[in-house]
C-alpha cells in the first residue's frame, strides 16, 4: 500500500498535521532550514553572477540522514513538503527537494495552507504544486544581499572599533533611525507658549470649560506670559455670549485585522511584548495547542502576512458570532472590506482566529497566560473588525467676548457622548499618544442656547513648552520602519533583538536609546555608507525582493546594481574611515601622576581618559558623560575639602563617583549630587587625647566634633544624653549611628560594655518592674515613656518640650 511522507519545519506542526491526514501519510519535522551559506567563508562567488554555495547546516546532516531513509522506504511514492507559506518557507522547501531528489524516487510537491485546520489542510492535498523558483530566488537575494553587507564591512568595524561587531543591512538602517530620534532630542530647542481657558457657568449646570481658539478670525500664538496678561486685560469685566452650538453625528470605524506589524505593536502597548515574544507566541498558537479530547488544533491563521483579507467562510462565522453575542443591531449591512497596502503580498489571509466561534473563555484551561492573552487580542480584534461603527453626538460651542481693544475673541469647548457602541463593545486600539478623540470624551458640556449671555467664573492662563520628539519603542519602530518601507515585519523581530544583543541600544523605560558604541558605529558606517544605509534605499531594495517575487526582475541583476555601488564605497571605507581605535582627543586634564597631558580614548568599555604617557604610566580616568546633567555639573572645578586638592570621576561598583586626586595619603570620596562638604569650624575646646583644638566636621551623617590633629589622633567626641549606662554603671549612653545610617543608643565603654537600646533611655525607674531606664517612644498619641521590659507593661505620656510647645503655638496661631 502506497504511502506519503510529509515533511514540515516543526514537531508541533508535524503532531497537528499528521493528526488531520491520517495512517496513510508519515509527518517528519526539518526543524527550520536544512542548508545555508557556510559561516567559515563568504560562499557568493560575485565573479559568476553572485552564485551562493549552500552546504547542509551543522547538526542537521543526522537529521537528513533520517529524511533521506524515509524517502527511500518502501511504499513511499509521494513526498509533500509543507513549509510555512512564505519566501523562507519555499526556500526551505527548495533545498529539500534538492537534497531528497534522487532517480525513480518519489515525485516531491509543494502544499502550503495559511491555517492549520482539517479543512484547510485537506484542501491543500487535493492542489499541491511545484516549488515556485521566483519565491526561492527573492529569498535567497536578500541572504546573499546580508552576507554581502556582513561579512565586507564587519571585519571593518573589528579593525576601526573591536572585534565582535556586526553590519546588517537593515539592522543598521533601524540602528540609524534611532540614533537620528536621539540627535534629533538633543538639538531640540524647546518653546514656551501659554493657553487661556475659561469658566463660565450656563442656566444649568455642569461648568462650561472652553479654550481661546481665534482672535478676530485668526488662531493666536500666545509665546510669552506678558502676551497672556495682555489678553486677560482687554478681557476684564466683558460679557460671554454663545455664538453658536452645532450638533453633529460622529463615526468612528473598526479597524482591520491584525497584519504582523500591526499585532507586533498593538502587543506591545496593551500587553508589554516584546516583538520577539509576540512572534514566538504566534507561531505557537498557528502550529497548534491540545485541547484535551480534540488533541493538536491551530487556533490562528498564519502569523507572517501584510494582508488583510479575510475568506468568506471566516465572514460568514463570524458575522452569526456578532448576532449571537452582541444582537443583530452589530452586524453590518454588508461585510466590512480593508485596504491592504500597495506592496502587500496578497497570498495570505489577515491574521485571525481559524473559528471565531472558539472564544478565548473556552481556552481558558488549554492556554498558557500569554498565550491566552495573545489570542484574546487576536479574537477580539477579528471581531470588531466586522462590526458595525461606534456613533457619538458631537458638539461644539463657541462663545464670543468682544474685548476692550475692539477685537473679537472666541472660546471653544467640544464634547462627544457615545450614543451607540458598535465595535467598542469588543475592542479599542491602543495608541501611542492621546488624542483629541480622548479630551472630546472627557468635555462633559451644559446645555445652552445660540446668543445666551453665560456668567463668567474664572479664566485660567496656563504656559507650556513644547516637547521634542519622543524615543522609539518598540511599537513605535516597528511602525516607523513599515512606514518607510524597511525590511519586512517577519524580520523586525530579529532586527529589535539584534541591535540590542550588540548592544548598539540599550532599553530604558521601554523606550530605545542608543548607547555610545552605537552612535560610533552608525557614524562610521554612515561616513562610507551612507548611500547603502539610506531608509529610501534599504525601501527600494524591499520593492525589487518583491519583483523578484513576481517573476518581474531577475536576481542576479538586482545585486549587480547593489555590489557596483557598494564595492565603491568598500573601497572608499578601506583607506577613509576613520581608525577609532588610534584616535585620540586632546583634554585639558594633565596626569595626576606623571604631569603629562591626557586624552580621551576608545576602549572594549567605551571612550575613557588615558595619559600620554603610556605605557610608562597607565593612569585612566572616567570620561565625565555628555548628556548627563549631573556629571557635567560635577565635572567643573570641584576640589576636595579636607586637603584642597582637585577631585576627579571614578567609577566603582556602585557607579560614579568624585575622588580626590590626593589619594592614597587623602582618600576623601563623594557622591555625585552630594553638596561640596564644609570646610572644618575650629572651636575653643581642647582635645583630651593630644591637646590640640577640637574641629566641626561634615560627615556623610551629619555634623561631628573630633581632633583637628586627625588622622595622627582619632579622637571624636561623642554625643552623650546626660544618662549612666544602666548595664555597667561606669560608661556614659552616647548616641550612635548604624553602618545603614539608623540611629541607636550604646555605652561609651564599648566593647567592654555591650549595652544598646534603639530607643532613646530616659533615666527614670519603673515603678512596676523597678528597671533603671524607660525607653522614650513616638506614637501618633504622643511621646510616651515606656518600660524595656517586654513583660512590663508600663507606660506613661511625656510632657511636651519647650521646643514642641513653642511650634504648636506657631501653627495654631
Amino acid at each position: 500500500m502506497s504511502k506519503s511522507l510529509v515533511i514540515v519545519e516543526s514537531p508541533a506542526k508535524a503532531k497537528t498535521i499528521g493528526k488531520y491526514l491520517g495512517k496513510d501519510f508519515v509527518v517528519k519535522a526539518s526543524l527550520g532550514h536544512v542548508k545555508d551559506l557556510p559561516k567559515k567563508d563568504l560562499a557568493v562567488d560575485v565573479d559568476k553572477g553572485f552564485e551562493p554555495r549552500y552546504e547542509v547546516i551543522e547538526g542537521k546532516k543526522k537529521l537528513m540522514d533520517e529524511l533521506r531513509q524515509a524517502a527511500k522506504a518502501k511504499g513511499v511514492e509521494n513526498i509533500y513538503l509543507a513549509a510555512d507559506p512564505d519566501r523562507e518557507g519555499e526556500a526551505i522547501c527548495f533545498h529539500l527537494q534538492e537534497e531528497l531528489s534522487f532517480k525513480g524516487g518519489p515525485h516531491i510537491q509543494r502544499v502550503m495552507f495559511n491555517e492549520i485546520t482539517a479543512n484547510a489542510v485537506r484542501k491543500a492535498f487535493e492542489s499541491p504544486r511545484p516549488v515556485k523558483v521566483n519565491l526561492v530566488d527573492a529569498q535567497q537575494a536578500r541572504r546573499v544581499l546580508d552576507r554581502l553587507v556582513g561579512y565586507k564591512i564587519s571585519p571593518l568595524l573589528w579593525d576601526k572599533v573591536r572585534r565582535g561587531l556586526s553590519a546588517g543591512r537593515v539592522q543598521t538602517v533601524a540602528l540609524r533611525l534611532v540614533v537620528d530620534r536621539e540627535r534629533e532630542i538633543l538639538a531640540f530647542i524647546t518653546r514656551e507658549y501659554w493657553t487661556i481657558d475659561i469658566h463660565l457657568n450656563a442656566k444649568k449646570a455642569p461648568v462650561l470649560k472652553a479654550r481661546l481658539s481665534k482672535v478676530s478670525d485668526q488662531t493666536p500664538e500666545i509665546a510669552s506670559e506678558a502676551q497672556s496678561t495682555a489678553i486677560l486685560d482687554q478681557l476684564k469685566d466683558v460679557d460671554y455670549i454663545v455664538k453658536s452650538v452645532a450638533n453633529r453625528e460622529k463615526r468612528r470605524n473598526p479597524v482591520p485585522p491584525f497584519i504582523t506589524s500591526t499585532i507586533q505593536q498593538e502587543s506591545a502597548r496593551k500587553l508589554r511584548f516584546s516583538v520577539k515574544r509576540t512572534m514566538m507566541l504566534a507561531q505557537q498558537l498557528y502550529e497548534g495547542v491540545e485541547l484535551g479530547e480534540e488533541g493538536a488544533v491551530g487556533l490562528i491563521t498564519y502569523m507572517r502576512t501584510d494582508s488583510t483579507r479575510v475568506s468568506d467562510d471566516a465572514i460568514t462565522e463570524v458575522r452569526e458570532v456578532i448576532g449571537q453575542r452582541f444582537g443583530p443591531q452589530y452586524i453590518p449591512e454588508k461585510p466590512n472590506v480593508y485596504k491592504t497596502k500597495k506592496d502587500a503580498q496578497d497570498a495570505h489571509e489577515a491574521i485571525r482566529p481559524t473559528s471565531a466561534m472558539r472564544a478565548p473563555e473556552s481556552l481558558t484551561k488549554f492556554l498558557a497566560e500569554d498565550q491566552m492573552k495573545l489570542y484574546r487580542l487576536i479574537w477580539m480584534r477579528f471581531v470588531a473588525s466586522q462590526m458595525n461603527p461606534a456613533v457619538f453626538d458631537q458638539t461644539t460651542i463657541d462663545v464670543s467676548a468682544k474685548g476692550k481693544d475692539g477685537l473679537d475673541y472666541t472660546f471653544r469647548a467640544t464634547g462627544s457622548v457615545p450614543k451607540f457602541d458598535g465595535f467598542l463593545a469588543v475592542y479599542e486600539e491602543g495608541k501611542d499618544a492621546k488624542d483629541e478623540d480622548d479630551d472630546e470624551l472627557k468635555q462633559k458640556l451644559p446645555a445652552v442656547t445660540q446668543g445666551e449671555n453665560l456668567k463668567f467664573k474664572l479664566i485660567e492662563p496656563e504656559q507650556h513648552f513644547t516637547e521634542p520628539p519622543p524615543r522609539f519603542t518598540e511599537a513605535t519602530l516597528v511602525k516607523q520602519l513599515e512606514a518607510d518601507g524597511v525590511g519586512r515585519p517577519s524580520t523586525y523581530a530579529s532586527i529589535l533583538s539584534t541591535i540590542q544583543e550588540r548592544e548598539y541600544v540599550k532599553k530604558e523605560g521601554g523606550k530605545f536609546n542608543p548607547t555610545e558604541l552605537g552612535l560610533i558605529v552608525t557614524d562610521l558606517l554612515l561616513e562610507c555608507f551612507d548611500d547603502i544605509f539610506d531608509v529610501k534605499y534599504t525601501a527600494k531594495l524591499e520593492e525589487q525582493l518583491d519583483e523578484i517575487e513576481d517573476g518581474k526582475l531577475d536576481w542576479r541583476d538586482a545585486m549587480q546594481e547593489f555590489y557596483e555601488k557598494f564595492s565603491l564605497d568598500l573601497d572608499r571605507a578601506a583607506t577613509q574611515m576613520t581608525d577609532i581605535k588610534r584616535m585620540e582627543t586632546p583634554t585639558d586634564f594633565v596626569c595626576d601622576k606623571c604631569g603629562k597631558p591626557m586624552v580621551i580614548k576608545f576602549g572594549k568599555n567605551g571612550r575613557f581618559i588615558a595619559c600620554t604617557g603610556y605605557p610608562d604610566c597607565k593612569s585612566t580616568r572616567e570620561l565625565p558623560q555628555a548628556s548627563s546633567a549631573e556629571v557635567g555639573e560635577q565635572g567643573e572645578d570641584e576640589f576636595c575639602g579636607n586637603c584642597g586638592r582637585g577631585m576627579v570621576l571614578k567609577k566603582g561598583r556602585f557607579g560614579q563617583f568624585l575622588a580626590c586626586t590626593g589619594y592614597p595619603d587623602c582618600k576623601t570620596t563623594k557622591q555625585l549630587g552630594d553638596k561640596q562638604k564644609g570646610a572644618d569650624v575650629p572651636l575653643e575646646e581642647d582635645c583630651p587625647s593630644c591637646s590640640n583644638k577640637l574641629v566641626k566636621k561634615f560627615g556623610r551623617f551629619g555634623e561631628f566634633i573630633a581632633c583637628s590633629n586627625y588622622p595622627t589622633c582619632k579622637y571624636v567626641k561623642q554625643n552623650t544624653i546626660g544618662v549612666n549606662c544602666p548595664l555597667c554603671e561606669a560608661g556614659d549612653i552616647i548616641e550612635r549611628r548604624s553602618k545603614r545610617g539608623k540611629n541607636f543608643y550604646g555605652c561609651n565603654k564599648y566593647p567592654e560594655c555591650e549595652f544598646v537600646a534603639w530607643g532613646k533611655p530616659i533615666k527614670e525607674v519603673c515603678p512596676d518592674c523597678k528597671s533603671p531606664y524607660l525607653i522614650e517612644k513616638y506614637l501618633k498619641s504622643g511621646n510616651w515613656a515606656q518600660c524595656p521590659n517586654k513583660e512590663c507593661k508600663f507606660k506613661h505620656e511625656l510632657a511636651p518640650t519647650l521646643s514642641e510647645e513653642a511650634e504648636t503655638e506657631t501653627v495654631a496661631v
